[in-house]
C-alpha cells in the first residue's frame, strides 16, 4: 500500500484500520477502491481535520492521477459509509474514531490550535432529536460541532499570562 511507513498518530494499527474499513464497506454495500483507500489512509495518517485540497496535496506526490473531483467523490463515499466525518464549521474532514457503528457524533473543536475531539454522547443525540421533533423538524444530519479552547491552549495562555511581559515576547 502506498501509505506504508506513515504512522497513525495515536499508535493504532493502520493496516488493521484499513482492513476494518474494507469490511465495513462490504457490509454496508460499498467497495473501498484504491483512491478511497488513499484518502482514508491519509486521513488516518495525518490524525487531524484537513480540507479536501489539503488531502489532494498530500496524496498527489504518490498518486498523480488523483484529482480534486476524485478526492471529493472519495470523501463523499467515505462520509456515506460512516468512515469519515465532515466538519462544516471548518470545511474539513476527519477519520471517524468509531466507524463500526453509525452514530451522530459530537465534536469539540479548538479555535486556537484546531484540535478536534470526537465524542458520542447519547444524551446530546437524543436532545437534538427531541428538539427537532418539538419544532416539527425531521433532522437530516445530527452532528453537533462545539467550538472553544482546548485544555492545552488554555494552559498555554495561562502560562504566558503569568510569565510576565519579557517571557511573552
Amino acid at each position: 500500500m502506498w501509505f506504508k511507513g506513515i504512522e497513525v498518530p495515536d499508535g493504532r494499527d493502520r493496516e488493521g484500520l484499513i482492513e476494518e474499513a474494507e469490511t465495513i464497506c462490504r457490509a454496508r454495500g460499498g467497495r473501498l477502491t484504491q483512491q478511497r483507500r488513499a484518502v482514508l489512509g491519509m486521513l488516518l495518517a495525518v490524525g487531524r481535520p484537513v480540507t479536501a485540497y489539503e488531502l489532494l496535496d498530500l496524496i498527489r506526490p504518490d498518486d498523480a492521477a488523483m484529482t480534486s473531483a476524485s478526492t471529493y467523490r472519495s470523501l463523499e463515499f467515505l462520509v456515506g459509509m460512516g468512515l469519515v466525518h465532515r466538519l462544516d464549521s471548518t470545511r474539513s474532514f476527519v477519520a471517524c474514531e468509531r466507524p463500526e457503528h453509525v452514530h451522530a457524533g459530537q465534536f469539540l473543536i479548538c479555535r486556537q490550535c484546531g484540535t478536534v475531539v470526537e465524542a458520542e454522547d447519547k444524551r446530546i443525540a437524543q436532545a437534538a432529536e427531541d428538539l427537532g421533533e418539538r419544532h416539527g423538524f425531521m433532522l437530516d444530519r445530527r452532528t453537533v460541532e462545539l467550538t472553544g479552547v482546548c485544555g492545552v491552549c488554555r494552559s498555554d495562555d495561562a502560562g504566558s499570562e503569568n510569565a510576565g511581559p519579557a517571557a511573552r515576547s
